[in-house]
């Protein structure tokens, strides 16, 4: 603006490691270089800091194997869904290939819009032909022909990586007889949700659908779906290659290495690859330090809420969190020193769900409105009074929402009152007081 330029604020851009970025009238992002990866290592199942491959050795060797014998090894390597809900990977592979003869679909969710999440942009600019491979060979074990990639619109970049990825790989004879087809999504941070998008592919409005029956058995033009996120199937080529038990015996707690992003008040924003399970201090170490104090951190991107500092020792895995009633979700660290507000940055929080809640169910459409106008009031008055049907509100979004928007949108304004009940007019609860742990299994 102070240049004269023309710009309009909008939700979030996924560029959250090279703040403040803009997007100009030609779709290209402008704005610092992107953040940091971890340096080259071969030991690496996604190892973005080395070079990408132009041969395909896990798919054949997948073919090689069989289809079940890949079933195997991916049951014993203990891989959940990086997309966020941390599913057995093999039992979504199983379904599908357990489905009765006829066509089945391959999708990839690329649609990568929870705030702080940057890590499946990076796999796709990076190593394009390592989830190109691994959706191949999930194409294989399914027994499917059409692989769709639903890939955020805003990320120009990454389509054309993927497009040079697919026809290298076509060209090379690598890919015969398996069509990919690229679909760009339009903005909407609710098609990340695995039916919307489905509902989206298909030309309809994104909308969650009511489940069951689940994309498994009645998904892409009530076909079997197999519907894998970017990094669960960047994941798949080391496992074949290596084996099950080498991939999870690289993780701590939980099985695997995890793509972290991390922004904030760090040193070096970006995407590490670590073992799950490291904890705050370790993933902050790998990304240069803290910058300032640190006083917050959400441990998942918007949906897992805020954590205080006091629990920086928690294995960042999906276990761990959610017995604290948060979540790992998209492992979109963001670390907050003391110079941020909780009431302000929760408002950002409240104000992205309203605005990203599809409307399809009262509960969500109304909940995220109400919740929003109870921060408004608490910044207009300062009276603890104006939060007084937060947790009643938060409930019954949480019981009544289709689809884990609604169940979550909640969380940022229950935490952040949780944890710094001074900052809303609140004292701190005593050591005895329940947490939302510890009641009636309420987030």
């Amino acid at each position: 603006r102070a240049r004269g330029v023309e710009v309009e604020a909008v939700s979030c851009l996924g560029q959250c490691d090279r703040v403040p970025a803009t997007l100009d009238a030609k779709l290209e992002f402008r704005g610092p270089p992107r953040g940091g990866v971890t340096p080259d290592d071969p030991e690496l199942p996604m190892n973005l800091g080395g070079a990408e491959r132009e041969d395909y050795p896990a798919l054949a060797k997948a073919k090689a194997m069989g289809a079940e014998a890949v079933l195997e090894a991916l049951q014993a390597s203990g891989l959940q869904g990086r997309g966020g809900a941390g599913f057995p990977a093999h039992f979504k592979w199983r379904a599908v290939r357990a489905q009765p003869p006829g066509t089945r679909y391959v999708v990839i969710n690329a649609d990568e819009g929870e705030p702080g999440t940057f890590k499946d942009r990076e796999v796709m600019l990076r190593r394009p032909r390592l989830m190109v491979e691994g959706a191949a060979i999930a194409a294989f074990v399914a027994g499917a022909h059409i692989v769709y990639i639903y890939v955020r619109g805003e990320f120009k970049d990454c389509i054309r990586a993927l497009e040079d990825a697919i026809e290298s790989g076509r060209e090379a004879g690598h890919l015969e007889g398996l069509e990919f087809r690229i679909v760009e999504g339009h903005g909407a941070y609710i098609c990340g949700e695995e039916t919307a998008l489905l509902e989206a592919i298909e030309g309809r409005r994104g909308m969650p659908r009511l489940k069951p029956p689940y994309p498994t058995e009645q998904g892409l033009f009530g076909r079997p779906t197999l519907m894998n996120n970017v990094e669960t199937l960047a994941c798949v080529p080391a496992i074949v290659e290596r084996g099950g038990a080498w991939f999870k015996a690289l993780g701590r707690g939980e099985a695997g290495s995890k793509l972290y992003c991390i922004s904030g008040h760090i040193q070096r924003p970006g995407v590490y690859e670590l073992a799950l399970g490291v904890t705050l201090d370790e993933l902050v170490e790998a990304a240069g330090g803290y910058v300032g104090t640190p006083k917050a951190f959400s441990p998942g991107g918007a949906s897992s809420g805020f954590l205080p500092m006091s629990q920086r020792d928690l294995p960042l895995d999906f276990g761990s969190l959610a017995k604290v009633g948060s979540m790992l979700g998209s492992a979109g660290v963001v670390v907050l020193n003391d110079t941020v507000r909780m009431p302000e940055a929760t408002m950002h929080q409240q104000v992205f769900f309203e605005d990203e809640s599809c409307g399809q169910c009262a509960p969500c459409r109304i909940g995220c409105r109400v919740q929003r106008q109870a921060l408004d009031r608490f910044a207009q008055s300062g009276e603890a009074g104006a939060l007084e049907h937060v947790e009643e509100v938060a409930w019954e979004m949480n019981e009544g929402s289709i689809c884990g928007l609604g169940m979550v949108a909640s969380l940022p304004l229950q935490s952040a009152m949780r944890y710094f009940p001074s900052e809303f007019g609140g004292v701190p609860p005593s050591p005895d007081t329940p947490t939302e742990s510890d009641d009636d299994g309420r987030q």
